[in-house]
């Protein structure tokens, strides 16, 4: 960018004819450079002002043994604080949404998640593929936490969010840390759902549904994903990510199984399926996930589970 002005100044200088012009020229110069630089400021400060959250630096604490046979839902860390030391287990959102930048910082300062910016991209480029227009998409993101998975998709474009989770201390940190970033967010428990309810979150007429992080820990039921799929409209697109090990048949879980049987079902047809690095474990070893995109043909019938020997 300097170079840039620069190599105007000096060009025009090339034709001045008097100390008058060579100074017209460097004061063209040096408020071109001002511009510019109070542009990137002005640009940084919009990025920042509303994520002030990632300046607060919390002190937090793994264990330091005993955690290699814990299962990734049973991890924990230690939360140091004025009222002394905390243990917080990894899936206990309700706490850590409470503290502002303690998400973010855990699990993508320290543990390096990427599933945002992975899932955004493939469902990007499957869109694409159909020639479909990505910006124009109307997306219900399912498990939506603090916004995390909403901010990547607004970078890149997308037009509608409609954000869920079944807890208020998820939207609430949304509303302190990312404020109109969604255009509408539900606390909702999709399992229970009323006519009236569902009819309301139709009505944004989602043509788009991403759950990210969210998936097969108890989370989220398999009845509430089917319910999430099925108010997407006839051939729109879904995107999620899922533990590598849900795809091995050996596990008899209801999600896994649900998973299985519904990628390779009538019901959607997968563009895009890719193994990859989700985020890193206390330990620092990489945990493998897969991510998944697809479009879907037709809504999953309320008898689809029960066929399959699959619990909601």
């Amino acid at each position: 960018m300097g170079g840039h002005f620069f190599g105007q100044a000096g060009l025009l200088g090339r034709f001045a004819q008097s100390a008058a012009d060579s100074a017209f020229i460097m004061n063209i110069q040096y408020n071109n450079i001002l511009q510019a630089t109070n542009q990137s400021l002005l640009g940084h400060y919009h990025q920042t002002k509303n994520r002030n959250v990632m300046l607060k630096r919390h002190r937090i604490q793994f264990p330091k043994s005993e955690t290699s046979n814990l299962d990734q839902d049973e991890a924990y860390f230690y939360l140091q604080g004025s009222g002394g030391q905390r243990k917080i287990r990894f899936h206990d959102y309700d706490e850590i949404y409470q503290v502002q930048g303690l998400y973010e910082q855990v699990f993508y300062d320290r543990l390096k998640c990427s599933s945002p910016g992975k899932v955004t991209a493939i469902l990007e480029s499957s869109v694409r593929q159909s020639q479909d227009n990505f910006t124009k998409l109307r997306v219900l993101d399912l498990g939506a936490g603090n916004g995390m998975m909403g901010e990547e998709l607004k970078k890149h474009g997308v037009s509608r969010l409609i954000g869920v989770d079944i807890i208020p201390e998820a939207y609430e940190a949304t509303v302190r840390d990312r404020p109109g970033l969604y255009d509408v967010y539900y606390v909702e428990d999709f399992t229970e759902l009323d006519e009236a309810k569902k009819e309301d979150i139709a009505s944004w007429q989602c043509d788009c549904m991403v759950a990210v992080a969210a998936l097969g820990f108890g989370d989220i039921p398999t009845k509430a994903f089917i319910e999430a799929f099925n108010i997407i409209k006839a051939e729109g697109w879904i995107a999620f990510n899922i533990k590598e090990s849900f795809f091995d048949t050996r596990d008899e879980s209801g999600f896994s199984k649900m998973i299985r049987e519904l990628i390779f079902s009538k019901y959607i047809d997968v563009y895009h399926i890719e193994r990859y690095r989700h985020r890193l474990s206390i330990e620092g070893e990489p945990l493998y996930y897969f991510a998944i995109a697809g479009r879907k043909n037709a809504d999953v019938p309320a008898e689809f589970l029960e066929t399959k020997g699959i619990m909601a």
